[in-house]
């Protein structure tokens, strides 16, 4: 579960003076109309309700180590795919629809950190909502709410991951210069840079390193 923050939409860190968008005029024009939409405010949420909203605004916030601006809107976009009925197309046997199932599970997390905190999981601290998660990760295929503990956090990760993985703030902090049609790539091969990428400056694995200071991973 380990992600370096995210930086400044310059790259931040890692990629310092990156900005993929700096590239919008070689994209077609359907292509840049629709990366830069991601850029604007979103329609407030339909499908969540206000509680579920802190709640999932929170799950994203860890799943994606955001404890901070600039965030992505993971909330909104996910919110945006499940009111508009936009969902992978299959579900797990043993799991509700995903509409039911992401209603059933965030309610179920506040119920859990009523239980373990004595407050809703948006309220508690930064360091209990990752220790909440972790004992919910670590149940594996074991049931959690009545469902496999296993097949929730795989809901939870492929709406995080689509969404922010989608955004041109995501595609700062990986050092990805966004669509290649109609420009293309020249420079093919390993450590074979494009004019406009930049070399990552924290080039270590950020797992490793965690793990090799005795943490958990996160």
């Amino acid at each position: 579960m380990t992600a370096l923050p995210l930086g400044p939409t310059n790259g931040g860190a890692r990629f310092p003076g990156f900005d993929v968008t700096s590239q919008a005029q070689h994209w077609d024009g359907r292509t840049r109309e629709t990366v830069l939409a991601r850029l604007r405010p979103l329609p407030h949420p339909r499908f969540f309700s206000e509680t579920e909203q802190h709640a999932a605004s929170a799950l994203f916030d860890q799943l994606l180590y955001q404890p901070e601006e600039p965030r992505v809107p993971v909330m909104n976009m996910v919110d945006a795919r499940i009111a508009a009925g936009e969902t992978d197309g299959w579900h797990y046997q043993t799991m509700p629809p995903d509409a039911e199932a992401w209603r059933q599970t965030l309610a179920a997390l506040d119920d859990d950190s009523t239980d373990r905190y004595g407050q809703v999981f948006a309220e508690c601290s930064w360091d209990e909502q990752s220790d909440l998660l972790r004992a919910i990760h670590e149940l594996g295929t074991e049931l959690w709410h009545g469902m496999s503990a296993q097949q929730v956090w795989s809901l939870w990760t492929r709406y995080a991951c689509t969404a922010f993985y989608s955004h041109p703030l995501a595609w700062n902090e990986i050092g990805f210069d966004g669509p290649a049609y109609p420009r293309g790539y020249k420079n093919l091969g390993v450590d074979r840079l494009e004019g406009i990428e930049v070399h990552d400056a924290h080039p270590a694995d950020p797992i490793r390193h965690d793990d090799a200071r005795g943490g958990a991973g996160r």
